[in-house]
């Protein structure tokens, strides 16, 4: 089978059943003429079996080697310039007829493409047939002048669709046309660093870039111990940073502590047994800085501190330090 016409052929087999208009309008004479004629009226109701042709073979993208034509005769001829003209039936063929039995190309009136060929009997899905109609027909050679082979039309630099060639050549295409997403450098990165990605060779003096200056060995070797100890520094840097963090958060949850010991006046609809059952609960501290949490620390210390000065045996041991404090040792007493 012919690789395009198998592909005319499956658009065809959906457009089965298609008819006519009023006034011999179609959808793909319409087509026709706004594509190619500058939107003629006159193709939109003209004899459009050829244009039919045409319409599927914009429809898979094949119209460079099934041609676009809406006369029959210059399609032909079209074939035979291209060298794909015959007359042996093949499913796929674009196959043309002329009522009256010549076999001039001059004389065709209509076209079809094959189906299928069973002996002497020519099966083919024509447009603008038996009048308004797309469908299927049986023809007989008789009325058949020739065929057009849409799959020997050579365009230049582009493989038949459908064949293996053209599958390859898809591939080839896409391959060219796909960049990695990590690709390597371009030439300008190329000309910073020109041994860049050169392989080495082995010379008696170590080893080198291709056509670039030999290598130290020397040089190897250092670079090599600086780039271990530069690694042991910054895993040891590391380590101490990590031992100098704290094992635990720095800011802490507290229970409540009985702070009410100064009496105060409570408000009419709360009692000291609500006081109490608030003292049971807990409270989380919002999450605050390091710096906050110290300071807050810092204020409960002094706080708690203070409440010292009232107690008896601290006012005692501050008096006596204070009465000692006045009295100078006898040894170092001068006179007057």
């Amino acid at each position: 089978m012919d690789p395009v016409g198998k592909q005319l052929l499956a658009v065809a087999e959906k457009e089965l059943g298609y008819r006519e208009k009023s006034g011999g309008y179609t959808k793909y004479g319409e087509w026709y003429g706004k594509k190619f004629e500058d939107g003629d009226s006159y193709f939109t109701t003209a004899p459009w079996c050829d244009m039919f042709l045409a319409w599927a073979a914009h429809q898979v993208g094949v119209q460079e080697w099934a041609g676009e034509f809406a006369a029959t005769i210059q399609h032909a001829r079209w074939f035979e310039e291209n060298d794909a003209w015959g007359t042996k039936p093949e499913p796929g063929a674009i196959v043309f007829f002329a009522w009256s039995g010549s076999k001039s190309i001059g004389s065709i009136q209509h076209v079809g493409i094959v189906e299928k060929v069973e002996g002497s009997t020519i099966h083919t899905i024509e447009a603008n047939t038996d009048g308004v109609h797309l469908k299927r027909k049986e023809r007989d050679p008789g009325t058949i002048v020739g065929y057009g082979y849409p799959g020997r039309v050579e365009v230049a630099g582009k493989a038949v669709p459908g064949t293996p060639e053209a599958k390859a050549q898809a591939k080839a295409e896409a391959e060219a046309a796909y960049t990695p997403r990590h690709a390597a450098p371009g030439t300008d990165a190329m000309a910073v660093a020109p041994n860049a990605g050169v392989p080495a060779t082995r010379t008696g003096s170590g080893a080198r870039p291709a056509d670039g200056p030999a290598i130290s060995p020397d040089l190897v070797v250092g670079s090599a111990l600086a780039l271990a100890v530069c690694g042991t520094v910054a895993l040891g840097a590391g380590r101490s940073l990590a031992a100098r963090m704290p094992a635990q958060s720095p800011v802490r949850v507290r229970r409540r502590g009985k702070h009410h010991r100064t009496p105060v006046a409570l408000p009419a609809d709360v009692t000291p047994a609500d006081l109490d059952s608030a003292d049971a609960g807990t409270l989380v501290m919002p999450a605050v800085t390091a710096a906050v949490a110290a300071e807050a620390e810092d204020r409960e210390f002094w706080g708690r501190v203070s409440t010292l000065e009232d107690d008896q045996d601290l006012r005692f041991w501050d008096t006596l330090h204070t009465d000692l404090a006045g009295v100078v040792p006898s040894g170092s007493r001068q006179d007057a």
